[in-house]
């Protein structure tokens, strides 16, 4: 390597950051002088990957590129995936990508080998923070049979502490299925705050009516409502079939957008949670069925027009009980069972008090097993 070509680089470089004068640039000047500063950098952070990972000492990389040990250490990794992986060392080494795009793409090559292959497109063509999450669900999905329930229990944690303006800052670190829920009532609340805040001309940005949020559910109050479940738990068929001991290949324990979960934790989720089968193709859905006792959305609307009909199976019933022929409710036969419309049977609300008094006495409303 002509190292001293490397140095007269940096000495152009030098002299141009003497030269520089952003004022007085026009924006579109600015524009392509930035992109040409991005990727001089982008070039440079290959030789320091490459070169960490020869040096292999944190410390001594921390202190010469001016970053935390904690960076240095990332560094060391990416620059040793460098040389198992062509595609990535290539895209860095031609500055393509960022030592931060490469950073995250060398942590799920090292889980899921080739996963470079996949992502370095979306280092190029998206935001940051969508290869940070693509990247993040490939490295679960691959550790998901790696221990990574045990790991996630050992990283739970929680630690504060107070910043120079005397704030309390307070960082938790929960498993998949213990903080998922927290932070969809979380934000339920704050979006509750958020409305009534507008309503009042006196709104502000999220995130503090997520603060307000946080310390009214740690405080035990607040009445913040989901529309949607606080917890939902996608579980392949096999893996409860099998006793929920094991995750195979190809199959699913995970929480959607957060990631993947033990099957002994699904397990407890599910002994107290509403069951939907679902048969699908990739996100193609061909069949789904509920176990509940509520009414799926997607069939209110039949049920509405159910309702509209001028004569129904109530009108016996209404008119033995002297009740107004319009107030019908919908009875289930059997009580408990899939949730459709073929198990539904229109009643008034006093035979529909009476029936599930009967069903329940007779130990007919306990779930069945799935």
């Amino acid at each position: 390597m002509d190292v001293g070509a490397l140095d007269e680089a940096v000495e152009l470089l030098e002299k141009a950051n003497a030269d520089l004068e952003p004022e007085l640039l026009a924006a579109p000047a600015a524009r392509r002088l930035l992109a040409t500063y991005a990727r001089a950098e982008k070039l440079a952070a290959f030789g320091v990957a490459a070169l960490a990972r020869k040096l292999d000492d944190a410390s001594a990389i921390a202190k010469e590129t001016g970053t935390s040990v904690g960076k240095a250490k990332e560094t060391v990794a990416t620059g040793k995936v460098l040389a198992a992986s062509g595609e990535l060392d290539t895209a860095l080494r031609c500055g393509e990508i960022s030592l931060d795009q490469a950073t995250e793409i060398a942590a799920a090559e090292r889980s899921a080998p080739g996963a470079a292959t996949d992502l370095l497109p979306v280092a190029q063509d998206e935001a940051f923070h969508v290869l940070k999450d693509k990247a993040r669900a490939a490295k679960l999905d691959a550790e998901q049979h790696k221990n990574l329930a045990e790991r996630q229990r050992a990283a739970r944690s929680a630690r504060s502490y107070s910043d120079g303006l005397g704030m309390v800052h307070i960082h938790l670190s929960f498993e998949p299925h213990v903080g998922a829920p927290i932070v969809n009532r979380a934000e339920a609340e704050a979006a509750r705050l958020h409305r009534a805040a507008k309503k009042a001309n006196r709104e502000e940005p999220f995130e503090r009516h997520l603060c307000d949020a946080y310390a009214t559910l740690l405080s035990a109050k607040g009445h913040g409502r989901t529309r949607r479940p606080e917890l939902v738990v996608l579980v392949s068929h096999g893996v409860a079939k099998r006793g929920w001991q094991n995750v195979d290949k190809g199959e699913l324990c995970k929480i959607p957008g957060v990631g993947p979960v033990s099957p002994e934790a699904a397990r407890q989720i599910a002994q107290d949670a509403f069951l939907t089968g679902l048969f699908y193709d990739g996100e193609d859905l061909r069949h789904m069925r509920r176990w509940t006792r509520n009414t799926p959305a997607r069939s209110s609307l039949r049920w509405s027009s159910m309702n509209l009909r001028p004569s129904t199976a109530s009108d016996a019933s209404t008119a033995a009980t002297g009740s107004e022929p319009r107030t019908i409710t919908w009875s289930r036969i059997p009580p408990r069972g899939p949730a459709s419309t073929d198990n539904l049977n229109p009643r008034c609300w006093p035979c529909h008090q009476a029936k599930t008094a009967r069903d329940r006495k007779a130990a007919r409303l306990r779930p069945p097993d799935p």
